[in-house]
């Protein structure tokens, strides 16, 4: 593959027990859906779960070694794929599981690809979801996912709107299933503590965790960095962090053209500011207030019950995904944080979203789906054929496109020349493939940008 996957830390790749059934695949296109694809793969599997192979699609967002090592989900095994080399694979391993970890287009695509490769043979359950809050595009999202035997949704507020969405176009509400978010846990918020080397505890600490794509300009982005720069100098008593998902060349679920690495380009930082990246949990682990826009790690916080902010500087905006928060005690704005201001949750608008259970209820979040998938495995003969929503006679100006896009014809079979149809990529291959990929971004991140300003001269 020419990535280094093979040669990943143990963080990634375990050594393989003896196998346990069921055996689960995993298709992932980036990093954040990977850790999801993962982590909910093993939370969802009904018995003790034995191998688990993960398969990454190739494209813009493919995670680099150490974006997925910071995610902290193993796997058994993982590789890159095209999607046409993944729909060869899956006609040659027998797996009990499959979760397809993709934006919407990718699954839908995936759908009606496995079902020419499978037909009416024996299949295993595919499950497929949202990585975290669903705040845009619910209808073209959902209906895209469509098809598979489970449609995950994070919490009862999502599955009442999956449900409503799929009843609304005549389509079978019977896959959505309520679970949680995988990744939530961790040790609940004690209270903010004075330094102590006997704790191991610093100062106050302030993380803001940025988001890739969320908001999008310029302006906006370098207001937000403002005004933690603000904060950082105004407190100087604490210690104020700038969580970022990805190092400049790298892409997470969302392209970022205006990364902050290189927005603090020759700015006189605080000394108690710090740029940090790693894995979310472990930054929980010293913080004592999350500040964010619309970040999924807003529920994270909130679950281990650290003070948490979510911005209306930027306005409250479908665009920004704060109106998600709409209820939730955690909107507010820099000025009051300013001040010392910390919010106060909603305990029934946490509940609806699943997060903050402290009653223990958040282990059993998954018990539905581990019911259904154990019921699906264990009826007599193949599954049914996967039938999603879109087909070329309730699509056919709109399919077709997507499924060319990952090389697929209308029926869901390779085109004449896909990868699934070609040796696999030499090294020479390999080579011009990573090639082509580092110039998209630096095209994204660098050339962009630049062609855009001159056409607003």
């Amino acid at each position: 593959m020419g990535r280094g996957y093979e040669s990943l830390p143990s963080v990634l790749c375990v050594p393989a027990s003896a196998t346990k059934s069921p055996r689960i695949a995993v298709l992932a296109d980036s990093d954040t859906r990977w850790k999801w694809g993962a982590l909910t793969a093993r939370r969802i599997a009904p018995a003790a779960a034995g191998r688990l192979d993960g398969y990454l699609l190739r494209g813009r967002a493919t995670p680099t070694p150490r974006q997925l090592a910071e995610t902290g989900a193993t796997a058994d095994s993982l590789r890159e794929v095209t999607g046409a080399e993944f729909l060869r694979a899956m006609t040659g391993e027998s797996y009990d599981i499959l979760v397809l970890a993709l934006v919407g287009g990718g699954v839908q695509a995936m759908l009606h690809g496995l079902k020419h490769a499978w037909g009416s043979g024996p299949r295993p359950v595919v499950v497929t979801g949202y990585v975290g809050v669903v705040y845009e595009k619910l209808a073209d999202g959902l209906l895209l996912r469509h098809g598979a035997d489970l449609v995950l949704a994070n919490s009862a507020q999502d599955a009442d709107r999956f449900r409503a969405v799929y009843e609304g176009v005549g389509a079978d509400a019977g896959a959505v299933t309520e679970v949680a978010l995988p990744f939530l846990g961790g040790e609940a918020y004690a209270g903010e503590r004075a330094p102590s080397a006997d704790q191991g505890r610093g100062p106050c600490t302030v993380t803001f965790a940025a988001q890739p794509s969320v908001p999008e300009n310029r302006a906006d982005r370098t207001y937000l960095l403002d005004r933690l720069i603000a904060h950082a100098r105004r407190h100087p008593e604490r210690e104020v962090l700038l969580k970022l998902r990805s190092k400049p060349g790298e892409h997470t679920t969302h392209i970022e053209e205006l990364p902050y690495q290189k927005l603090v380009r020759g700015r006189e930082l605080p000394a108690n500011l710090r740029l940090v990246y790693g894995h979310m949990g472990e930054v929980l682990d010293r913080t004592d207030l999350l500040v964010t826009v619309s970040s999924t790690a807003a529920l994270e916080s909130l679950h281990r019950r650290i003070p948490t902010a979510v911005l209306t500087d930027l306005g409250v905006r479908e665009a920004l995904g704060n109106h998600h928060f709409l209820g939730s005690g955690c909107l507010t704005s820099w000025d009051r944080l300013d001040a010392g201001h910390r919010p106060e949750p909603d305990p029934t608008w946490l509940a609806r979203q699943g997060v903050a259970a402290g009653d223990g209820s958040y282990e059993g979040a998954f018990d539905a789906a581990r019911a259904r998938i154990a019921t699906l495995l264990e009826r007599s003969g193949a599954l049914p054929p996967l039938e999603p929503y879109y087909t070329p006679g309730t699509a056919p100006g709109y399919l077709p496109g997507i499924l060319a896009r990952h090389h697929l014809g209308p029926d869901g079979a390779p085109l004449p020349g896909s990868p699934a149809t070609r040796a696999e990529a030499g090294p020479v291959r390999q080579i011009v493939r990573r090639a082509a990929r580092g110039a998209y971004r630096h095209g994204v991140q660098r050339v962009a940008p630049v062609i855009r300003r001159m056409g607003e001269l």
